[in-house]
């Protein structure tokens, strides 16, 4: 019988048959880096938006603000990323999951009030198994 320390996850489930990377999906822009922007919101830890999450709550042309309200994708990403981190410092929950709320204009070409949109953070580990964190719509996974 084999020792269990010795046992690696390839003997036991075989090859890796395709594997996806953190940084292929930003490559790819399935996910957007925004980790510049969130150091300065508080984050120590790289962050990134889903594609969907950046299209809902942060996208935002001259156009929508010609047609809607006058507002800029930085300031709307600003929104995202300082409630996100409000969020975590305000959480009594432990965990790597965490749900948060925030309001935005939806970019529908009409709407020039705020509506709250629920987002999901996710903690988990990057490609090398450093943490990241990861924002997302709720029904997103």
């Amino acid at each position: 019988m084999k020792n269990a320390e010795n046992t690696s996850l390839e003997a036991v489930f075989g090859p890796v048959v395709s594997s996806y990377t953190r940084a292929q999906a930003i490559d790819d822009g399935v996910l957007v880096d925004v980790s510049s922007m969130a150091r300065e919101a508080g984050f120590k830890w790289p962050v990134a938006l889903t594609h969907a999450a950046w299209c809902d709550c942060v996208a935002w042309t001259e156009r929508d603000s010609r047609f809607q309200v006058q507002q800029d994708e930085s300031g709307r990403l600003w929104d995202v990323l300082f409630m996100a981190f409000y969020a975590i410092r305000t959480s009594k929950d432990s965990g790597d999951r965490l749900q948060f709320s925030l309001y935005r204009v939806p970019k529908d070409g009409h709407s020039v009030e705020a509506e709250e949109v629920t987002l999901k953070l996710i903690v988990g580990p990057g490609d090398s198994g450093e943490p990241v964190v990861t924002i997302l719509l709720p029904n997103e996974d």
